[in-house]
């Protein structure tokens, strides 16, 4: 039975047919399309994180500052209280949810960019907001998984990743991807209504740069119909709903490639954080947002 079936029929019970097709990466292309910059300047971009309008919100972790990027392009501060928050993604009450590295702590925004800690005295990097209120954070410093409940409880879920960094939820919210920066897989679990995870096994096997054994893989995204978009030290590594390598994206410049997240109005352009700037390029396919 193929990979991407089995866990399926593990997580959910049913097979969606889309799953059964070959996707190749030049679906996703448009001739004559290539990476736009839209900011620069910054020290350390990461964390783009799309709103219900299709804005991007990103962070410059060491000056503890979070930007928007407006729908005509323009750049503005939403906060200069981040304490090195790192990870972002907007909840299902519209707010926006991040790893605050600087204050080991979960944290939600306000309206004017004023953060107020769900989660204290915890190690993270990146995160996911389920439209239930489950929250899933990484731990790379102890390699575990957490859950923080929609009543606040912190809770372990995972651990034995040598490297938990990015995370990112199919469409249908059942299943779970943690990508591993020091090794070559991404780990697959399927999510329980009570926000445990179970049945974790390694889902797809990235490439790695010639004589490495690690993948550099940072944040991820995901499509419409389930491909996963990870960041690596090879580039924007694609993978099918079967767990196939569909191809890699070129990174927008040679610097480190940290994170990506659909946005724009129709969802329909690649937003990617790379060190000191952030880019964009549109693709033939779109996001989802996470709090539908």
């Amino acid at each position: 039975m193929k990979k991407h079936l089995f866990l399926l029929l593990l997580c959910n019970g049913f097979f969606n047919p889309v799953d059964a097709q070959d996707l190749p990466i030049s679906q996703l292309m448009i001739d004559g399309e290539d990476w736009e910059l839209l900011s620069q300047g910054h020290q350390f971009t990461e964390g783009p994180a799309v709103n219900d309008q299709g804005e991007v919100f990103f962070t410059d972790v060491p000056t503890s500052e979070i930007f928007k990027i407006g729908l005509d392009g323009k750049i503005s501060l939403f906060s200069d209280q981040a304490n090195k928050t790192a990870g972002l993604i907007f909840g299902p009450d519209g707010k926006l949810y991040g790893t605050s590295i600087g204050g080991n702590a979960i944290v939600q925004f306000d309206d004017s960019g004023k953060p107020t800690a769900i989660a204290e005295g915890v190690n993270c990097n990146d995160l996911v907001v389920l439209a239930d209120g489950h929250i899933f954070f990484t731990d790379h410093i102890d390699g575990k998984i957490w859950n923080v409940s929609p009543t606040r409880k912190l809770s372990e879920v995972a651990s034995g990743i040598i490297f938990p960094n990015g995370l990112i939820v199919w469409p249908d919210q059942r299943q779970l991807v943690v990508s591993d920066m020091k090794g070559a897989n991404l780990w697959n679990f399927c999510i329980a209504a009570d926000g445990t995870l179970k049945h974790q096994q390694p889902y797809s096997t990235m490439q790695l740069p010639i004589g490495s054994t690690e993948s550099g893989a940072d944040g991820m995204t995901v499509d419409k119909i389930g491909r996963l978009y990870v960041c690596t030290t090879l580039g924007i590594q694609v993978f099918d709903t079967q767990g196939r390598l569909s191809g890699i994206l070129s990174r927008p410049q040679r610097d480190f490639l940290s994170n990506v997240t659909f946005g724009g109005p129709q969802l329909d352009y690649l937003y990617a954080t790379s060190k000191d700037k952030v880019y964009r390029r549109k693709l033939k396919t779109t996001g989802i947002r996470f709090t539908k």
